[in-house]
């Protein structure tokens, strides 16, 4: 693996408290929360993508919102008066 320079970064109070209990949550270094922090936040990003990219093409395909409308229609009938 290449390797990368070194970062330095300013996280404040808040941001060193928050990392700190990660470290001590996961029994590993600030350094290692840190490249976890990252890589997780990275890969929720990805699916968040995933899903609105998924979303926009369903949406776009007339077959699906039709049963989509059909089943909540259903859904608001099985329901029933409050």
């Amino acid at each position: 693996m290449a390797s990368v320079p070194p970062l330095s970064l300013r996280l404040g109070v808040d941001g060193f408290e928050a990392l700190d209990e990660i470290a001590r949550h996961r029994g590993i270094t600030r350094a290692e929360a840190a490249r976890h922090a990252i890589a997780e936040t990275a890969e929720r990003d990805r699916n968040r993508r995933g899903l609105a990219d998924e979303a926009r093409r369903l949406m776009g395909d007339p077959a699906y919102v039709q049963e989509a409308r059909e089943i909540a229609g259903l859904m608001e009938d099985l329901r029933g008066p409050w």
